[in-house]
C-alpha cells in the first residue's frame, strides 16, 4: 500500500492540493485504504462514511480546478469524535452505549461544521470514545478499547482516544477532540501527538437544550494533530463568534504568528506535580528534562508551588461531582427519546459511572454552590501564578499508558508512586484547567525507556492562546517529535479483540 500521505502533515497535504500537485481524490483513496488496513488493529474509528467522503473529494477537486477560494485544509481527510459530536444523519452512540448503536442525530457540532465548511476538510468518520466520556481511558462495551499505536497492548487514553490513535498512526493528520477534564490532552499525551484546548469561548460550543451547560466544568472542542502548524490551521477555521453559544468570543487571531514567535525573555513557571499529584518517576524525569528547552530558547524557568489547598483525591471527586449534572441531563434527554437508561439499559454503563450517577441525582443547589467556591479557590491559585509568570508547565499525566482490559472497561491506575488515586481521572493533571478555562496544550515531551509517549502541558493566561501556541512551536523546533511516528507506521498489524460480553 502506498502510504505517502501517512507521513505528511495536514499543511503539506493542503499545500499539494492547492498547487494541484495531487488531487483530493487521490488523497482520499489512499486514506481510505490505510484506514481499512490498519484500523481493525486499533479500533480508532468506529464509524466510516467512505462513499460520502469520496463524493466530497470529487467536489473538492472540482473546486481546485475551477480556481475557487479554498479553505486552509481543503481536501484534507479528518474525523470527528463519537461522543456528543454530530454530523447530519450520522450515528451518535455517546461513546459506545450499546442501546444507541443505531441512533442518528440530525445536526452539526461546531467542529464538524466549521472544519468542513470553513476549513475545507473532508470528514471520513467518527472515532472511539469511552461511554459518556467519563474517564481518562478509551474503552466501552460496544466497540471495545482503542489501542495505542506505540504499543497495542496499551490504551490510547481518553476520552478522544480514537482521534489521537488515528492521528498518531498516520490514518489521518487531524481529528476532533472534546475536553471537559482533559479529553484532548490525555490521549495526546499517551499517543505522542499535539492536543490543543483553546481559551474558553475561543472555539464555540453549542449545547442544547441547555445552552449554558458547558461551564460546570468548562467544555471545549479542539484539534488533535501531529504538528503545531496543523493545529493552527484547524484553529483558523474553528474560532470565531457563534450567536448560538452564549459564551463565544467575537475575536480573531493570527494563529500563524505563533509559528514565528519566540519565548526569549519570558518567565515560565514549572510545577513538577501541581503541588498534590503523585507522578511516576519516569514521567517526572522526562518533563523535568524537557522544560529546560525553554531555557535554551532564552526563557527563565522557575520551579513553583501553585498553592492548591485540596488534596488530589478531593480535586478528582470535585471534578466528578461537577460533571454529573451535565451527564444526568444527557441521560434524561435519552429518556425523553424513549431509552430506559435508568432502568433496563443500566447494563450499558460501567459500575463506576453508575455509582456516580446514583450518588449525584439528589445533589442540591447548595452543594453545587459549595463546589463552585472550591473551584474559585483553584482559579485564584492558578491566576496567582500568572501574576508573576507568562506560562505554566507541568506533566500532562502522572503515569504511562495502562494495559487494556478485555471487558470493555479499561480504567487508569488505582495507585501512582505509592499513592492511591481515582482510576477514572485521578492520575490526570488536566482537569484543573477545565475548572479555570485557561488555554492549554499537550506537547510530546519524549519517550519512556520502553518507547511509550510522555506529554507535557503548557498553560497560558486566560485568552493568551498565541503565547501557548508560540511556546509549543518553540519546543517543537528544539525537541522535534515527528520522527517518533515511524514506530506507529512500521508496527505490524494485529487482530482486533472485541470486549467480552
Amino acid at each position: 500500500m502506498n502510504a505517502q500521505f501517512a507521513t505528511m502533515t495536514a499543511a503539506e497535504i493542503a499545500g499539494l492540493v492547492r498547487r494541484r500537485a495531487v488531487s483530493p481524490v487521490e488523497v482520499m483513496d489512499e486514506t481510505i485504504a490505510r484506514i481499512e488496513a490498519r484500523n481493525p488493529s486499533l479500533t480508532a474509528l468506529v464509524f466510516t462514511a467512505f462513499d460520502e467522503a469520496r463524493s466530497r473529494a470529487v467536489e473538492a477537486e472540482k473546486a481546485v480546478m475551477a480556481g475557487a477560494a479554498l479553505g486552509p485544509l481543503h481536501g484534507v481527510p479528518a474525523a470527528i469524535k463519537d461522543l456528543f459530536d454530530f454530523k447530519p444523519n450520522w450515528p451518535a452512540t455517546y461513546g459506545g452505549v450499546r442501546a444507541l448503536k443505531n441512533r442518528v442525530v440530525d445536526g452539526y457540532c461546531v467542529f464538524a461544521e466549521r472544519i468542513e465548511k470553513r476549513g475545507g476538510a473532508i470528514i471520513v468518520g467518527k472515532t472511539n470514545s469511552p461511554t459518556m466520556g467519563f474517564r481518562g481511558t478509551c474503552d466501552n462495551y460496544l466497540f471495545g478499547c482503542t489501542r495505542n499505536p506505540f504499543d497495542v497492548t496499551r490504551n490510547s487514553g481518553g476520552s478522544s482516544g480514537g482521534s489521537a490513535a488515528a492521528v498518531a498512526d498516520g490514518m489521518l493528520s487531524i481529528a476532533e477532540g472534546t475536553d471537559a477534564g482533559g479529553s484532548i490532552r490525555i490521549p495526546a499525551s499517551w499517543c505522542g501527538v499535539f492536543g490543543y484546548m483553546a481559551s474558553f469561548g475561543r472555539v464555540p460550543v453549542r449545547l442544547r437544550p441547555n445552552g449554558f451547560a458547558g461551564v460546570r466544568p468548562f467544555v471545549f472542542e479542539g484539534p488533535i494533530t501531529r504538528t503545531v502548524e496543523d493545529a493552527t490551521l484547524a484553529l483558523s477555521a474553528l474560532v470565531g463568534y457563534d450567536p448560538r453559544d452564549p459564551f463565544a468570543l467575537d475575536e480573531t487571531l493570527d494563529f500563524g504568528a505563533a509559528l514565528r514567535g519566540t519565548v526569549d525573555g519570558r518567565r515560565i513557571a514549572y510545577s513538577p506535580n501541581l503541588d498534590v499529584f503523585p507522578v511516576e518517576p519516569e514521567v517526572a524525569g522526562a518533563v523535568a528534562k524537557a522544560v529546560r528547552a525553554f531555557e535554551e530558547a532564552g526563557a527563565r524557568v522557575d520551579e513553583v508551588r501553585i498553592g492548591l489547598n485540596l488534596s488530589q483525591r478531593e480535586l478528582s471527586d470535585l471534578w466528578c461531582r461537577m460533571m454529573m449534572p451535565l451527564n444526568i441531563a444527557a441521560l434524561e434527554g435519552l429518556v425523553a427519546e424513549g431509552y430506559d437508561v435508568f432502568g433496563e439499559l443500566r447494563r450499558d454503563f460501567s459500575p463506576r459511572y453508575l455509582a456516580w450517577i446514583d450518588r449525584s441525582r439528589a445533589i442540591t443547589e447548595q452543594e453545587l454552590a459549595a463546589d463552585q467556591v472550591r473551584r474559585t479557590e483553584i482559579y485564584d491559585a492558578i491566576q496567582g501564578v500568572f501574576s508573576t509568570h507568562d506560562l505554566l508547565v507541568m506533566p500532562t499525566l502522572a503515569c504511562l499508558p495502562v494495559k487494556n482490559a478485555a471487558d470493555g472497561d479499561t480504567v487508569g491506575p488505582s495507585e501512582v508512586a505509592g499513592e492511591a488515586v481515582d482510576p477514572l481521572i485521578g492520575w490526570c493533571l488536566t482537569y484543573p484547567f477545565n475548572f479555570t478555562g485557561h488555554p492549554v496544550a499537550s506537547v510530546p515531551a519524549g519517550l519512556s525507556r520502553d518507547g511509550l509517549p510522555i506529554g507535557m502541558q503548557i498553560v497560558g493566561r486566560r485568552y493568551a492562546d498565541l503565547d501557548v501556541l508560540t511556546a509549543s512551536s518553540v519546543f517543537e523546533r528544539l525537541r522535534p517529535w515527528f520522527l517518533t511516528y515511524r514506530r506507529c507506521r512500521d508496527r505490524p498489524l494485529t487482530e482486533p479483540t472485541l470486549p467480552k460480553r
